[in-house]
This record gives C-alpha cells, sequence and structure tokens, in this order.
C-alpha cells in the first residue's frame, strides 16, 4: 500500500522524499525530462534545501512517474510527483508564513471562497456608505483616493510577505549570486514553459496519463500571459492618471482596454483549462491536500477576470454600482490572500529556475 504523504509533518516527508530522489538519481532513466533531473544528478546526497530546491524546479508533469518502472506495486513504491508536490507545498507554507494561515489556505477551497464573498461585503457596504458627491465612471461610486487607500497596502503587503518568504527560500537552497545572464536564462524558460513540453517539447502527461498532450502547457500561457496583461493595463492607467492626468473612465481603443479586455479573455479561457484539466487528471500524483485550495484559488482568478469583463460590459447601466462591488470585492480577496495560494507557486517556480541557473554556472 502507498505511503500517504499528506499525513507527514515536514521531517518524515523530507526523508522519503530524498529516498525516492536517490533511487531516481541511481536509475537516470528519466534525466532528459525535465530540469529536475539535471539538477538532481549534481550530487549523490541530498540535504533539505537541495530537496526544497528540486521540489519547486517540478512542475508536476508527471511524466517521470508514467515512464517509471518502479511505481506502485513495485516494492521501491515511487510517486516522485507526489513526493516533490508535497514538499513544495510544505516550502510554501514555511517560507511565506504563518504557517497554520498558509496552511489554511492552500488546502482548504471553502475558506477561499468564504473569504471572497467577506471582500464582496466589504466592497458593497463601502460603495454603499462612502459614495463620493461627484466623479465619472466608477469614480461615482467609489472615489480614486478611497480606491488607492484599500488597494495599495491590500496589494503591497501581501507582496512584501512573498518576497520574506523568497529570501527564505534563496538562503535555504543555497542559491549562488544572481547575473544578467541568470535572469535571462529563467525568464526564457518561464515566457514559453519549457518544462511543461517536455524532454522532446511533445508536451506533459498530466491529465491523459502515459499519452502526451501541450493542453496544460498552453492554458498556462494563456493565465500567465492574461494575467500579465491585466497587470500591464493597470499599470498604464496609473501612468496616465498620474504622470498625464488622463483620468478613468477608459474607451475601448485606449492602451489600458487594449491591454485589459485581451488579458481578461485571456485568464478567463486559461483558468477554465485548467479546471478542467484538474478534473481530468489523476489526484495521487499531486498534493492531495491542496486539490480543494487549488481549485478554489483557479476559480477565484477566473471569476476576478470574468466580473471584470462583465464590470466593463455594464458600463451606463445600473449595474454599475452592484458590478463594482462584486468585482473589487474579488480583486480585494486575490489580493489580500495571494501569499497563501497557488498564486504564490509562480514566484517561487521563477525563484527555483534563477537558483538553478546560479547552480549550473557553478556546477
Amino acid at each position: 500500500m502507498s505511503l500517504n504523504l499528506a499525513t507527514l509533518d515536514t521531517a518524515s516527508l523530507a526523508e522519503e522524499a530524498r529516498r525516492q530522489i536517490e533511487i531516481c538519481n541511481a536509475c537516470r532513466y528519466c534525466e532528459g525530462f525535465c530540469s529536475v533531473f539535471p539538477a538532481m544528478t549534481r550530487q549523490k546526497s541530498f540535504a533539505d534545501g537541495d530537496l526544497t530546491h528540486l521540489a519547486n524546479l517540478c512542475h508536476n508533469c508527471r511524466g517521470c512517474y508514467y515512464s517509471c518502472q518502479y511505481t506502485e506495486p513495485h516494492e521501491f513504491d515511487l510517486n516522485l510527483p507526489a513526493a516533490l508536490a508535497e514538499v513544495r507545498q510544505d516550502s510554501w507554507e514555511r517560507f511565506v508564513g504563518p504557517a497554520p494561515v498558509a496552511r489554511t489556505f492552500q488546502q482548504n477551497g471553502m475558506v477561499l471562497m468564504l473569504s471572497m464573498v467577506a471582500g464582496i461585503g466589504v466592497l458593497f457596504w463601502l460603495i454603499a456608505s462612502l459614495r463620493p458627491t461627484s466623479g465619472e465612471g466608477f469614480y461615482a461610486f467609489l472615489s480614486h483616493n478611497a480606491m488607492v487607500a484599500l488597494f495599495a497596502p491590500a496589494f503591497l503587503l501581501p507582496l512584501a510577505a512573498v518576497a520574506v518568504g523568497l529570501v527564505r527560500y534563496w538562503r535555504e537552497v543555497g542559491a549562488g549570486r544572481l547575473a544578467i545572464r541568470h535572469v535571462v536564462g529563467a525568464c526564457a524558460q518561464v515566457a514559453n514553459m519549457r518544462n511543461l513540453g517536455g524532454g522532446q517539447g511533445q508536451g506533459c502527461n498530466f491529465e491523459v496519463e502515459d499519452r502526451y498532450s501541450n493542453a496544460r502547457r498552453y492554458f498556462h500561457q494563456a493565465v500567465m500571459y492574461g494575467f500579465l496583461l491585466c497587470f500591464a493595463a493597470t499599470s498604464v492607467a496609473t501612468i496616465l492618471h498620474y504622470v498625464f492626468g488622463w483620468q478613468a473612465p477608459y474607451g475601448l481603443l485606449t492602451p489600458p482596454k487594449l491591454l485589459g479586455v485581451p488579458g481578461g479573455i485571456l485568464l478567463v479561457v486559461g483558468t477554465i483549462g485548467l479546471a478542467w484539466l484538474k478534473t481530468k487528471a489523476d489526484k495521487k500524483l499531486g498534493a492531495v491536500r491542496a486539490w480543494g485550495g487549488e481549485m478554489a484559488f483557479i476559480a477565484l482568478l477566473g471569476f476576478v477576470a470574468a466580473s471584470g469583463l462583465a464590470l466593463y460590459a455594464a458600463t451606463g447601466s445600473h449595474l454599475v454600482s452592484p458590478m463594482l462591488a462584486v468585482h473589487l470585492g474579488a480583486v480585494l480577496t486575490f489580493f489580500l490572500l495571494l501569499p497563501y495560494t497557488k498564486m504564490v507557486h509562480g514566484f517561487f517556480r521563477l525563484a527555483a529556475l534563477l537558483a538553478e541557473e546560479t547552480k549550473k554556472k557553478t556546477a
């Protein structure tokens, strides 16, 4: 019977992951599959920091599992994707902390959803009680200053928590000094999501077991580029407001909308696709305890995008006030819970790729 990784504490989980990695390192059949295996072959013994680094390099494509001759019912009982997923999950909870808070949100989809309901309720109350006497577009319902006062700390404080976690990660894995070439190498991998393309670029085995598919890679790219477009839209709007005095609302053919509308569409498509793939994939090959939290986060991110598009579509109608509360409440929830949801994996994945670049150059 397979070991229940979800029940192990940090030390026991590290020991089990170490056992599996040492067997994989002796076999090396999967050497060309992704970034994990070349990194693994640099050494014969693995400290806890090495396990943390390998776990965050892993993209959970599951190709190694379906190619492995030592999985259940073999006595070695290897399930490397699940072992690394649990170590990875544990690392986020430890680094960003406080661990009990992180664990609650990472694992509990219902808590995430209730948080979003609470966030929307807060925005409904603010819009009802703090409606300005003047303003155009959204600012006719909630002033610009009120939005800044509410969302600036909700955005910056969680980012600070993530930054602290990344510093802790960098120290634990023993990464080297960063150079421009390291950043370029890591960002190139992120841009095309090379590790989700498998060893030969044919895709991964996430949702179709021993067959290859690039679906997960494409949906991840839709989410990533959609999010970046939306972030760029907000950044451009901020510059237009403060530097050029061009205040919202913005028309369809203005830079914020030309970036934000396609970005929102990509986010909706990408999150629907990722949720669909997760229902097709084998749960036992990931972090089983976090499955509900991961699905809830995908739903939250998709809802943020969809509600933003709906709000834009409702411009000029009586639906603007309730839609604004719903959308901003979802955005507020997303920002506040950012360090404690699957969103944090993007930061740690980039950090792992950066750390790996420094390790490759010094190996």
